[in-house]
């Protein structure tokens, strides 16, 4: 843990920004895919997996395509 702690205290900004920005995508993407309705049912576990098992391309795949397939209310 002390390692991880040292290794966080040694980054400067930017990387810490190339770091957290790629990472709340990816959250944000997983929280989205969860809470929204797709036009197909399978459309939801699919983009589930891709940005589970593919998390950068996963997430930039999902905003390309992923939100086209989202059920507008």
């Amino acid at each position: 843990m002390a390692n991880v702690l040292l290794f966080i205290g040694s980054l400067g900004a930017f990387e810490l920004f190339i770091l957290i920005i790629p990472a709340l995508l990816w959250l944000y993407a997983l929280v989205e895919i969860l809470t929204k309705s797709f036009k197909n049912g399978t459309d939801k576990i699919v983009w589930l997996l891709v940005v589970l098992l593919l998390p950068v391309l996963g997430f930039i795949l999902y905003y390309a395509i992923g939100r086209s397939r989202l059920v507008r209310s």
